[in-house]
């Protein structure tokens, strides 16, 4: 089963206590627990920092019925219309309300889909709450975010070295349980890169386990293997994926980048392409010394290369 294979899914807390979030933002979600009574949420901020996980613990510690339903993958209404209908209109199992996880809301059309969830919610609001999550929440419509309250999971710079080292100590206990050797030095690099997205730090790790152990060897095939993600991105005219990569990789130098893409200029780029490359670098890489906020640079940067570049 996949929750036996998939360490984010493996070792996933099941309790609110085993959830790392800054203390006072935990308290809430134990304050619905222990009422007995969870309203509609809604549960925002980045990738991977644990607002399914939370919605799944409390549910779990009261003992409700719950489904979970994906915004990304049962976006079109007849689909959301089918799930929610069949589940709310079921008797359910346990005491007390049931309960519709909505993973990845904002990806749900914002004309027509989700003001039908809100009119679902309204419709089943006296036997079903819904949890909503969402990495942006001003993807989600006015109206459905009236209907809920906003929960945004954010990380202090103060609550950071806590919180890092909380996670970095449960890493280390499931590499020991799945007896993979590794260097704590690198796990903390890995941790250092990705937080607060454990999601992602768990992933990255259980793939280079593969490999037998880890150590400064995956650090190398990591950046490797990124640089040719977005490469790929690049060549595809992927805006939203380069996007996405530059949100995951806004930590690392974006000169250092710009860098590693004149060096592969001619191997990555089509011959006639390579002299606006150079340009595009030689102007970005003297921007990146004055801008204010090094991502929308590297992302404009991105884009410029995107739609005056050729790639091989």
């Amino acid at each position: 089963m996949l929750e036996e294979f998939l360490w984010v899914e493996k070792y996933r807390p099941k309790n609110l206590q085993d959830v790392i979030l800054p203390e006072d933002t935990k308290q809430i979600f134990q304050q619905f627990v222990d009422q007995g009574n969870i309203p509609n949420l809604l549960l925002t901020g980045s990738a991977g920092v644990g607002k399914t996980t939370v919605a799944k613990a409390m549910l779990e510690m009261m003992g409700a019925d719950y489904i979970v339903v994906n915004g990304s993958l049962s976006g079109n209404i007849d689909t959301l219309r089918t799930d929610i209908m069949n589940f709310a209109t079921t008797v359910s199992f346990s005491e007390g309300r049931k309960y519709v996880i909505l993973d990845e809301a904002d990806y749900l059309n914002p004309q027509s889909t989700q003001p039908a969830l809100r009119n679902f919610m309204e419709e089943y609001s006296k036997n079903c709450g819904f949890i909503l999550t969402g990495n942006f929440k001003n993807k989600i419509i006015p109206p459905l975010q009236s209907r809920c309250s906003v929960i945004d999971f954010t990380f202090p710079k103060k609550d950071a070295p806590k919180l890092a080292g909380a996670f970095f100590k449960r890493t280390c206990e499931i590499l020991d349980k799945e007896q993979v050797p590794y260097d704590k030095n690198v796990v903390g690099e890995v941790l250092q890169k990705h937080y607060p997205d454990w999601r992602r730090v768990l992933n990255e790790l259980q793939k280079y386990a593969a490999t037998g152990k880890i150590d400064t060897g995956i650090l190398a095939n990591a950046t490797e293997e990124s640089f040719s993600t977005l490469i790929k991105y690049l060549k595809e005219k992927n805006f939203t994926g380069m996007r996405k990569w530059v949100g995951q990789n806004v930590d690392s130098d974006p000169t250092s980048l710009m860098r590693k893409l004149y060096d592969n200029a001619t191997e990555k780029v089509s011959p006639q392409s390579v002299p606006q490359l150079v340009l595009h670098i030689a102007d970005y890489q003297y921007k990146a010394a004055f801008v204010g906020d090094q991502e929308v640079n590297l992302v404009a940067f991105l884009t410029q290369v995107m739609a005056d570049c050729e790639f091989k």
